[in-house]
């Protein structure tokens, strides 16, 4: 189903649609760090665009941020995370969290990344998280 740019979140704020990659591998996670707000470590994602369905803006985040392709993902979770401001100023997403499995060579992407990188859970547990992803890394009990 294609998914709207923009929507309303259960209190009535506008809301961003987003999507994000957990990609694991060998027991470490591939993380980057962003150009632009959010600050802090992430893992791939990206807002969904006008029209576009979920997994279609996985691929092409995925694609655009790391230079991997997609071969295969599975949808954790899917749900509104109204403490999650984008550099556009909206305070609440609708994020659509997938686990990847990816072939190709990470190629980072200077205009989206300051780094991109494979860390282990101990690695981890010291970066300064973005705030959304520190939620998912302990929802998942990964930290």
């Amino acid at each position: 189903m294609a998914i709207p740019k923009e929507g309303k979140s259960k209190n009535g704020k506008a809301m961003h649609y987003s999507v994000g990659a957990l990609i694991e591998e060998d027991g470490k996670y591939l993380l980057i760090d962003r150009v632009k707000p959010p600050f802090g470590f992430a893992g791939v994602a990206g807002h969904i665009d006008e029209g576009e369905e979920a997994e279609e803006a996985l691929v092409r985040e995925v694609k655009e941020e790391s230079g991997l392709k997609v071969k295969g993902f599975k949808l954790l979770f899917e749900e509104e995370a109204n403490f999650n401001t984008c550099r556009r100023g909206i305070e609440v997403h609708y994020w659509y969290l997938f686990k990847c499995i990816v072939k190709g060579r990470v190629k980072q992407n200077i205009e989206e990344t300051k780094s991109i990188d494979w860390y282990t859970i101990e690695e981890i547990k010291k970066l300064e998280l973005e705030p959304v992803w520190k939620y998912y890394f302990e929802k998942m009990g990964i930290i």
